[in-house]
């Protein structure tokens, strides 16, 4: 079986990574893999064995409207480039709802039609509207990274899945192996992209009024990028800022708490890939209140829910975790005990039924 993954933009945030978990599974089961996503850039879909890669052209532009035009020229591209090279007994699997070209591309070759959804905010909304549209009007299979999205965003005609993206086995034996005991409690971390709206902000303002602890922020941007957003800031002495980073593993050994400080007016999250990954070194979280994260994490369980544009509430609930050593312990022994909801094993199978499923009717 010949399956062509489609993704947008390669980078080493959350939904490349669930992808590449999955590449790797299909070629160990001996799927024909072929990757299909924009050239020039280097994250988690680089490089894979086994694994037949074709690229586009794709660039990201500050400016709405050139960002609007590049896409729509690289899904031309993606139609004329696999036209005649796709099959009709291939599977076109798209991942997240951007590379709607593969969808085209599948209608006219008559295909089997797979989305892997992992967001519901889109915007404008009117563009929102249009890559749902093609995706409800011609996706055979829709797979959802939480209950919350299958919610918010119902495929009612299609044949549906809840997967819930899990921790790499690898990830977990590491973890394993480096997770210490915590002894004090004070170093906090967050991990997401260079976005207003994932409450880079609020981290920023948290660190300033919490001097007495450490702030550690990993951005999935450039230094240039970085430095940029940040000028003419004083950044706290207490708060470290780093670019993108290839491994975690350093900044869960050092982190006591991690933080999710998403804005749910700008940004609602579907699921939360770095939180489950903190949930194995037993670190508890302060997430948002609405989304797919509280599948992940539970109130005064293994974390607690907070609106970051609640400045007073955050100051509160960071320090209630990280100055009471029960309530803290609780909630780790909590994480440790929760992660295995998140089993690669468990999702690599669910994911393969899902793909065979024709063959079982």
């Amino acid at each position: 079986m010949k399956i062509y993954a489609f993704h947008l933009l390669n980078d080493y945030s959350g939904s490349p990574k669930v992808l590449m978990q999955l590449m790797k599974s299909w070629v160990k089961n001996d799927f024909e893999v072929h990757m299909v996503t924009s050239s020039g850039r280097k994250g988690f879909l680089s490089n894979i064995e086994g694994i037949n890669y074709h690229y586009f052209w794709y660039k990201w532009a500050e400016n709405p409207y050139l960002r609007l035009f590049n896409l729509m020229l690289s899904q031309l591209i993606i139609l004329s480039t696999l036209l005649f090279k796709v099959t009709k007994k291939d599977i076109i699997y798209i991942n997240t709802v951007l590379p709607f070209g593969a969808a085209f591309l599948g209608k006219l070759k008559g295909c089997r039609i797979i989305y892997h959804i992992h967001e519901t905010t889109v915007k404008p909304p009117i563009f929102k509207k249009f890559l749902f549209g093609v995706a409800k009007k011609w996706a055979t299979d829709v797979i959802y990274v939480s209950k919350f999205l299958s919610e918010q965003e119902p495929f009612n005609e299609n044949r549906t899945y809840i997967l819930h993206n899990a921790i790499e086995l690898e990830f977990l034996k590491e973890a394993n192996k480096k997770r210490k005991v915590k002894t004090s409690t004070s170093k906090v971390l967050m991990v997401c992209s260079l976005k207003e709206y994932k409450g880079v902000n609020e981290f920023f303002v948290l660190a300033k009024n919490n001097s007495k602890y450490s702030f550690r922020l990993v951005l999935n941007s450039s230094k240039q990028e970085i430095d940029t957003y940040f000028y003419g800031l004083i950044r706290p002495n207490n708060l470290e800022i780093y670019d993108t980073q290839t491994n975690l593993h350093p900044f869960y050994q050092w982190a006591d708490i991690i933080l999710n400080l998403s804005k749910p007016d700008g940004w609602v999250e579907t699921f939360g890939l770095t939180i489950i990954e903190a949930m194995a070194y037993g670190i508890p979280a302060i997430v948002p209140p609405v989304g797919g994260i509280i599948e992940l994490v539970e109130e005064n369980k293994n974390g607690f829910l907070v609106d970051s544009r609640n400045a007073k509430l955050l100051h509160e609930k960071l320090n209630q975790l990280l100055n009471n050593q029960d309530v803290y312990e609780r909630m780790a022994t909590y994480s440790l005990k929760k992660i295995h909801l998140f089993s690669e094993d468990v999702f690599i199978q669910k994911n393969l039924k899902i793909l065979k499923v024709d063959e079982l009717v």
